[in-house]
């Protein structure tokens, strides 16, 4: 997904829970002013018990409204992180704000039942339509409020389906306790309020917890082993040395430090850094992912040490050809090193002396640095010549393929550069035969096509594992 995509999508994300919770206070409004007026009407403690729960579901919505207002903010100078975990915080203050008028419910329920449980409650059939009438919006903003909480991912949300769950727990025992109180058993209402209060205080304790682990940046074990599966299958040689993850408004956040070879270049580095990225962002549905690319600490072979303290001189564009000899006395090395084509004489050899002593520094057993300089090529204009033109050169390719493969080439294609003409070759080799061995018949292919056709500025022969086919 690309970032106009997957702005989008957080700014409709943003919209929808600010709907879900606007929708949430209205429907907070119209129950506290239901339940309070029907409790002060028939004398039912109950329903005035139930008026003060809605009014904290009402405190709750209000905070679940700003909260996830702050919440979808994007990031600011102060905030670079962006502002999700305002939602943690709205939720940690309604989880306590909720459990502390559940206690005090607990604590009124048990006075009554130590002192008896009776009380005047004016039992009427329009109490019980009020009632029908609350239990059908508690059960539908609860559906709703836990529906985005989970499509959304929002800690806010799953907040509010709390405390609207408990309402309808409470609207359910209030119209139990009216049922047996009708009944004579003035007991009853006191009972099922102090089960509400205890199933309330437990939910709002672990809601509380997850708050809390939110806000101290605690690593999920689910996200620490999606990130493990999703870097097992990477390089051997990439180390992976510290992973940190932390979770806000729905989205991981992470942070990868790897270590590469010492040889690795500045392209390849960042090649394997976008590769962990994608791989993370996967495994996590979309999380944020921060790669950090180090040296590797391991010494190497005396080829990436030589290569990596080379190409550390700014001037030099490329190294290639690195050929370690190993004498008696220590070793030698020889390696051809691009560099600007601007350049002078003199700079250019300003620049190898440089790279000379620095190869020297950090290897005292290199003995000897011999440096081919070349100047960086630049890009040369070529078109596809007409087939009658290489009738003679792709027959010569074409024998020479056979002779060393046994079979025809999988492609030929030529272009004609300013430099003169260029043979591209693609031919295929056993996939188990060694890389040395592959080079060799390659090497051979080349020499044999340049005899042949010497007026040929190049022939460049890329081998495939049999089956493989033209790239």
């Amino acid at each position: 997904m690309n970032a106009v995509d997957r702005e989008a999508d957080e700014l409709a994300d943003a919209q929808a829970r600010r709907r879900t919770a606007l929708v949430s206070v209205g429907a907070a409004i119209f129950l506290v002013a239901v339940k309070l007026v029907t409790g002060l009407l028939t004398g039912s403690l109950a329903f005035v018990a139930e008026a003060v729960h809605s009014g904290t579901d009402l405190v709750a919505a209000l905070l679940t409204l700003f909260a996830v207002q702050v919440a979808v903010r994007p990031p600011d100078r102060d905030h670079q992180f962006g502002h999700g975990k305002a939602e943690q915080l709205a939720a940690l203050g309604e989880s306590a704000f909720l459990m502390l008028v559940s206690l005090f419910i607990a604590f009124v329920s048990l006075q009554r039942l130590i002192d008896g449980g009776g009380h005047d409650i004016e039992v009427t059939w329009w109490a019980f339509t009020v009632l029908a009438v609350v239990i059908a919006v508690d059960a539908s903003r609860t559906t709703i409020s836990y529906r985005a909480s989970r499509r959304y991912h929002s800690p806010a949300l799953a907040a509010n389906a709390l405390h609207f769950g408990s309402d309808l727990a409470g609207s359910f025992a209030v119209l139990i306790g009216l049922v047996l109180v009708s009944a004579g058993e003035h007991w009853a209402d006191s009972v099922a309020a102090l089960f509400v209060a205890v199933l309330v205080v437990l939910a709002a304790l672990r809601l509380a917890r997850q708050s809390v682990d939110v806000l101290m940046d605690r690593s999920g074990p689910d996200a620490d082993e999606h990130i493990r599966e999703a870097l097992a299958g990477l390089d051997e040689r990439v180390e992976v040395r510290r992973v940190r993850v932390r979770h806000a408004a729905g989205r991981h956040f992470v942070d990868i430090v790897v270590g590469v070879p010492l040889d690795t270049a500045v392209s390849q580095g960042h090649a394997i850094a976008d590769d962990i990225e994608e791989r993370v962002e996967h495994a996590l549905g979309g999380a944020d992912v921060v790669v950090h690319v180090e040296p590797s600490d391991a010494e190497g072979d005396v080829r990436e040490r030589a290569t990596a303290a080379a190409s550390a001189i700014p001037e030099v564009r490329e190294v290639h050809n690195v050929r370690v000899m190993r004498l008696p006395d220590g070793y030698e090395l020889s390696l051809h090193v691009k560099l600007p084509r601007d350049l002078s004489l003199e700079q250019a050899h300003n620049a190898v002396e440089r790279l000379e002593q620095r190869v020297r520094d950090e290897m005292p057993e290199v003995s000897y640095v011999h440096t081919h300089i070349e100047p960086l090529a630049r890009t040369d204009w070529a078109r596809s010549p007409d087939t009658d033109e290489t009738a003679v050169e792709r027959e010569a390719i074409e024998s020479a393929v056979r002779r060393f493969t046994g079979s025809s080439p999988i492609a030929v294609t030529f272009r004609d550069g300013e430099q003169g003409r260029v043979a591209l070759v693609t031919v295929s080799l056993p996939g188990d035969q060694p890389l040395p061995s592959a080079h060799q018949h390659a090497g051979a292919i080349e020499e044999a096509v340049r005899e042949r056709c010497p007026g040929l500025a190049d022939v460049i022969v890329h081998t495939e594992p049999l089956g493989a086919g033209a790239t």
